[in-house]
């Protein structure tokens, strides 16, 4: 790369800047799709060979793939996108990450900064756009500005609450020259502005570990807060939890963070959690939050949610405390920090409530006794739970990583697939976004190579990026993609049927492609299965089979996803559905057309 030293560096143009920047930060791969804002920086990446480029098929594929490699790895996951167009592509993966908390940092084009506000060719008020659905965003105006920018912008994304950050850059800054001092900016934790606090109050640590020891039905939520402090929380609260006897609930985001084998773990919870694990939210005397944000999916009618609890709520972020509902002893810092100091002070001589936690437990295998995830799978039509279930069962002694779209098919993926540990499970939960799991696998693949990685998918989420198949066709990316087929939008038709009076609007896909052509049109391979017999040969063929594979599972195409907390319902009104004895409760208002 040609440079020269400088009197306080190196010198070198701003594109230079940018790969060394990455380079120091040690990013090994990013995900992009050049145009003429970005060409100098993609000329810079052409001229180095530390860091690897995915050249995705659309810019919201590299958003997600982003989200998936950070996901996945705990690492800061990188984009690089043109301007106008390719920025406002990005918007979706830079709001799916906030939701989700997952650390991105997005590079933008932008057009010179003489041209900003001129309507130039290919120009976006890329900062505004980006401001609602980022942690933080930068329009960098100076060369001399960018290094410390670019340090500064990695450092927002992964410290305190993680979440996407966008760097606007003009074209004539990544053409200016400037000098470029290595290591000057490498340590930001004495940044002047951004302090995110880690270490928690001992004082409401004591008060908390307090309430926990006199609790007589305790229960210990947690989010994916646990996922992002890193597998040494996801041990800390294995730890804990083992330690108190307590029973333990994951969110969605949250699987893996404490192993699904382990007798104290209910299952996850929320609008299709377990039966056990909701009404153990609803009758707990103490509820322990930690790394959850209580969100709508998980608590459903706010004015009856676990009314008669005590509520501990540890969060690093301190605007997420007290948000949704009311805590009576709030932690903030790092959850990870919080149960190390929590299983530290446990081990101090206390009283227990063993035979009120003895009684606890027996009421909680009454209601684990009815089985509210189970199903008959009888005659010639696959249930969506068989298929998943062998799924799970085929690969559970692999090295597999798991991705979902988004519907009934990631719910059913929630409940079937059963992590052991953190950052196997990669799904969009807070935003919802159809068409995110086939691109965030492929980077999971890139950063996993040689593990085997799934995505989960319906026919109708997968046709929104299937694109990027052409992506791990040319990097050699072996994703293995498992629909879910019932030829519906699945959970736009459930609740069609069962709050809309069965009005299934645009709901139906009567028009869906071979998609085992379509993965051989790519020079990929695929194959078909429509009966519960063929089911594990396909699973099997699948993971053999080198390189990216589809395998098109025909489902029962009614099929609905229970248990099921309709909306508007308290978290304890839960249905069981048809499989438990339950009618299946159709609305038939508004069946005349008016």
């Amino acid at each position: 790369m040609a440079s020269e030293k400088g009197e306080n560096g190196q010198r070198m143009n701003g594109s230079e800047m940018i790969v060394h920047c990455l380079t120091e930060l040690g990013v090994e791969v990013i995900f992009g799709y050049p145009g003429g804002a970005v060409l100098p920086i993609y000329d810079a990446l052409f001229k180095q060979n530390k860091i690897r480029h995915i050249l995705v098929r659309h810019e919201q594929g590299a958003l997600h793939a982003a989200e998936g490699y950070a996901r996945s790895t705990g690492r800061v996951g990188v984009a690089l996108v043109t301007s106008g167009p390719g920025a406002t592509n990005s918007v979706t993966g830079l709001a799916d990450a906030l939701m989700d908390s997952i650390p991105l940092v997005c590079m933008t084009g932008q057009v010179p900064t003489h041209m900003i506000g001129n309507d130039a060719f290919q120009e976006a008020d890329t900062v505004g756009i980006t401001r609602p659905c980022t942690k933080h965003n930068y329009l960098v105006k100076s060369v001399e500005d960018l290094p410390r920018l670019v340090h500064e912008a990695f450092y927002v994304a992964s410290a305190g609450r993680p979440g996407p950050v966008v760097i606007d850059l003009p074209k004539d800054v990544v053409m200016a020259e400037g000098n470029y001092c290595a290591g000057a900016y490498a340590d930001m934790s004495e940044h002047r502005s951004y302090r995110p606090r880690t270490e928690p109050d001992e004082g409401a640590v004591d008060a908390a570990i307090d309430l926990i020891a006199k609790a007589e039905r305790p229960i210990f939520y947690s989010g994916g807060g646990i996922i992002n402090s890193g597998p040494s929380a996801s041990k800390a609260l294995t730890g804990f939890v083992r330690e108190t006897g307590y029973p333990i609930t994951n969110t969605l985001m949250g699987l893996g963070a404490y192993p699904a084998s382990d007798p104290q773990f209910l299952g996850m919870l929320g609008m299709h959690g377990t039966y056990e694990a909701n009404m153990a939210m609803a009758e707990c005397d103490v509820m322990i939050a930690l790394g959850a944000r209580f969100d709508d999916r998980v608590t459903g009618r706010l004015s009856d949610f676990s009314k008669g609890s005590k509520k501990i709520q540890v969060d690093i972020d301190p605007s997420s405390i007290n948000k949704n509902v009311p805590v009576d002893v709030s932690i903030v810092g790092d959850v990870g920090k919080v149960l190390e100091i929590m299983a530290a002070k446990w081990k101090k001589p206390r009283g227990g409530k063993s035979e009120a936690l003895k009684s606890w437990w027996r009421q909680i295998d009454d209601w684990r006794a009815r089985d509210c995830l189970s199903y008959r799978q009888e005659g010639d039509i696959i249930k969506p739970q068989y298929a998943l279930q062998r799924l799970y069962e085929l690969t559970k002694d692999l090295d597999v990583y798991f991705t979902t779209e988004v519907g009934q098919h990631q719910m059913w993926a929630a409940q079937f697939l059963k992590f052991e540990e953190p950052n196997r499970w990669m799904t969009s939960g807070g935003l919802g976004t159809m068409g995110y799991g086939f691109p965030a696998a492929m980077g999971v693949q890139v950063a996993h190579p040689d593990a085997l990685v799934i995505d989960v998918a319906g026919e109708a989420s997968l046709m929104m990026n299937i694109q990027e198949l052409s992506t791990m066709m040319q990097h050699r990316l072996p994703v293995k993609t498992f629909i879910l087929n019932n030829e519906y939008m699945g959970m736009v038709r459930q609740w069609q049927e069962l709050f809309h009076g069965g009005r299934y609007s645009e709901s139906y896909m009567d028009s869906l492609p071979d998609f085992v052509k379509l993965a051989e049109s790519f020079g990929a391979n695929g194959l078909k299965v429509s009966k519960p017999e063929e089911v594990d040969d396909a699973i099997r063929t699948m993971i053999e089979t080198p390189g990216p594979f589809i395998a098109d599972i025909m489902i029962e195409k009614l099929e609905n996803v229970y248990p099921m907390i309709p909306g508007g319902a308290a978290h304890y009104e839960m249905k069981l559905g048809p499989d438990h004895g339950e009618l299946e409760e159709k609305a038939e208002d508004g069946m005349v057309l008016v």
